[in-house]
């Protein structure tokens, strides 16, 4: 070996290790200034795979340990806040995500971010939907008040639940009132927004709480489908459901996020896929009326029904309106005594 290539190694070398302690120091400092802004709250939760297994069985589901995040406002006081639980997607936690609660804590709410998938080691269900489910969100959001309930910083009468795609759903399930029961907690979520859930069921009970509940969707949703949500928040509202929804115009899956639109070859596009619903929480396969209650059900039904490729990105306009929207929704709704 020349003089010239072992000096080229060292250099290479002395790069490498420079890096290696770069990224160490930095994620020093992340998880220095994570303590610093946000307390790691832990709760006993269970791992229902299905709202049928809530409903029939949740005494019997394997227990889970789970956590979140409670953050305050920089500027907070000694005084009963306001909260917004956050629930993320199928990606998990997001950017854009983390953004909206950043901005409810600007305007003086505190916030809880769940780690369902971080809590059962999984890093995303896209493609796959199985290893962690609605329910299980489900139940450690309702799981995650209970614990929130004993915080007397936390106005614990003023509590909303958002949540994006996967989230979304939990957002808007988690008002549903044989769930609610099931679980056997005092503790209501005072609001509910769901960025573009999945809204494919027919349900034969419709039972919600009295909260207000709004669906943000886009209008090109591949994903999960606006036209299926506008159809659920009509039978919901022949029902006085307290229900709302909003269509973005030429606006896509994950349209609340930077960056334009592309394609997530493994995601489920489930426009095709319609299921009923029981009042004991099972959702019926197209095929004989099967309850979908395993994975290995679920996946034949989505592969029955659903194609593979999707799209999801940012839409400016669409964006800076959600937004808005969900200041205004959280204000609106839980957040009218934060200047009193």
């Amino acid at each position: 070996m020349n003089k010239t290539s072992f000096v080229s190694i060292e250099n290479i070398r002395l790069v490498n290790n420079f890096i290696f302690f770069l990224v160490l120091f930095l994620i020093e400092i992340g998880f220095s200034n994570e303590e610093k802004k946000g307390k790691k709250l832990e709760f006993l939760s269970a791992n229902p795979f299905s709202f049928f297994h809530i409903i029939t069985d949740l005494e019997n589901q394997e227990s889970q340990k789970a956590y979140g995040v409670l953050r305050f406002p920089d500027n907070y006081q000694d005084k009963k806040l306001p909260l917004v639980l956050g629930v993320n997607g199928s990606k998990n936690w997001a950017s854009h995500h983390l953004e909206y609660m950043a901005m409810f804590r600007e305007l003086g709410f505190a916030t809880f971010e769940i780690h369902s998938f971080n809590s059962r080691n999984i890093s995303s269900t896209v493609g796959e939907q199985t290893s962690v489910t609605t329910a299980m969100m489900v139940l450690d959001a309702y799981k995650a008040l209970e614990v929130l309930s004993h915080d007397k910083r936390i106005d614990i009468e003023n509590v909303a639940i958002t949540g994006w795609s996967l989230g979304g759903g939990v957002a808007l399930f988690s008002a549903w009132e044989p769930i609610i029961k099931s679980i056997g907690l005092s503790e209501r979520f005072n609001a509910h927004l769901a960025f573009y859930p999945p809204c494919l069921v027919d349900m034969d009970l419709i039972q919600f709480t009295d909260s207000p509940i709004h669906i943000l969707i886009g209008e090109k949703d591949d994903w999960v489908s606006a036209s299926a949500c506008e159809d659920l928040v009509k039978d919901l509202k022949d029902y006085d459901v307290n229900i709302d929804i909003t269509v973005y115009d030429e606006a896509h899956h994950g349209f609340d996020r930077l960056g334009m639109p592309i394609k997530e070859k493994d995601g489920y596009a489930t426009s095709d896929c319609h299921f009923r619903m029981r009042s004991d929480g099972a959702l019926l396969m197209n095929i004989f009326d099967i309850p979908m209650v395993t994975p290995f059900r679920q996946k034949v039904a989505l592969g029955w029904c659903a194609d593979r490729g999707t799209t999801i990105g940012g839409n400016p306009k669409a964006r800076q309106k959600s937004f808005n929207f969900a200041k205004s929704f959280m204000i609106k709704h839980i957040g009218k005594n934060l200047k009193k």
